[in-house]
């Protein structure tokens, strides 16, 4: 149901990475937070996998919690394993909510398309050892209904804490982080744990680059849950343990962004349509085109793009490629915005998405053009018609699933 009023009660997860993340950290976690045992193993059911979820509570340096074991029975174990595309097909016909099977596809997506850059084959030929299948399979979509069940609406972290050394897996030593690792966490802000083994898996890895919204310290929030996720014993200054904090946040949200400008006077006008499509595809969150007088009386452009720091080197490339600048101005600057989020929501004309904004004085409903134009050209009807209707059933309450 809408919100009616008051200040924003959106469902926030922070994890706390100062041991790294593993798939069964985060499960063991949600768990620990609040998710239902019984939930877990309904939802999971629905994967028809021969799977036992075993969880056991144990002492991490001075830390009581849950470790979090996918066990497969013998007979279920098949030798020649699972490529990324028999799991695909799993997924897609698996019992499961359509946002679990989204982001569980998601993270299997970007975790085949890190493995098969690593190892120089394509997608497709990602082939998964049939027991750690199993786990990736489970942990992923473990995490995706832990998620849905308690009403997870954004995702924050910390900088992830990466271990460094080397590891044995099945094609011999590798150096730590693992390849496939650091290339799911390209563009992800991390910090040195400082100790010799390892503290973020591949699994956790894509986790990451899938579910979090933003990297931060604790943001503000009203605290309700806290879980302890716990990994393998290890030595180390810390208790190798992943913390998870749910809460409910506050309204006003700060972050980080970059703003890219540049100035141009030969651009020629019907190209910035173009311009734009790329850099939207490229990260950018606002991109803008202002007229301006330059240098010798000429009439030009200013181009700007608010993006997060982490696109801020692909945005310029774009910026080099489909203009004729010669240089773009980076500037880091704090930005404070309302909490946001998306659903759907049922009207006559059809589903229309409409972004949800939340502030001290109530909530305030944007619905989303394309979706609008769309409906009123499939209707024959006029496009404030659609648009009146759509921010209607949002404030009755009139929605469908959230959308992320």
């Amino acid at each position: 149901m809408a919100e009616r009023g008051g200040g924003s009660t959106a469902p926030l997860l922070h994890l706390d990475c100062f041991s790294g993340i593993a798939g069964n950290m985060f499960l063991a976690a949600m768990l620990d937070a609040g998710l239902s045992r019984r939930a877990l193993r309904e939802d999971l059911s629905g994967l028809g996998l021969s799977h036992r979820v075993v969880v056991k509570r144990v002492m991490r340096g001075a830390i009581s919690a849950p470790y979090l074991d996918v066990r497969v029975p013998a007979a279920a174990r098949k030798g020649h394993g699972r490529h990324v595309r028999e799991i695909r097909a799993l997924l897609r016909r698996a019992t499961l909510r359509p946002r679990v099977r989204e982001r569980a596809l998601a993270t299997f997506e970007a975790l085949a398309t890190a493995e098969a850059k690593i190892h120089g084959v394509s997608v497709d030929r990602v082939h998964f050892h049939e027991v750690g299948a199993v786990d990736a399979i489970v942990d992923i979509t473990g995490a995706a209904i832990a998620l849905e069940r308690l009403g997870i609406e954004r995702v924050t972290a910390t900088p992830i804490a990466l271990g460094h050394g080397r590891v044995d897996t099945e094609h011999g030593l590798l150096p730590l982080p693992a390849p496939a690792t650091l290339e799911l966490l390209r563009g992800v802000p991390v910090v040195p744990a400082g100790v010799e083994w390892e503290t973020v898996t591949p699994t956790g890895a894509a986790l990451v680059r899938v579910l979090v919204d933003e990297f931060r310290e604790l943001p503000p929030m009203t605290v309700s849950r806290i879980g302890h996720g716990a990994g393998n014993e290890r030595p180390g200054p810390l208790p190798n343990v992943l913390r998870a904090v749910l809460g409910r946040s506050e309204g006003l949200q700060g972050d980080r962004v970059v703003v890219l400008e540049t100035h141009v006077d030969d651009l020629v006008p019907e190209h910035f349509d173009y311009a734009m499509e790329r850099l939207f595809e490229a990260g950018a969150l606002d991109v803008g085109l202002q007229t301006l007088q330059m240098k010798k009386n000429r009439t030009g452009f200013a181009l700007r793009v608010v993006a997060p720091p982490a696109a801020a080197r692909a945005l310029a490339a774009v910026l080099f490629a489909e203009t004729t600048t010669a240089g773009v101005r980076v500037a880091h600057q704090e930005r404070l915005v309302l909490d946001r989020a998306t659903r759907r929501v049922r009207t006559e004309f059809g589903v229309i998405r409409v972004k949800v904004l939340r502030g001290e004085r109530g909530p305030r409903f944007s619905p989303e053009y394309d979706d609008c134009k769309r409906a009123a050209k499939q209707k024959s009807v006029p496009l404030r018609e659609v648009v009146a209707a759509a921010e209607a059933a949002a404030r009755d309450g009139d929605t469908d699933t959230p959308l992320r």
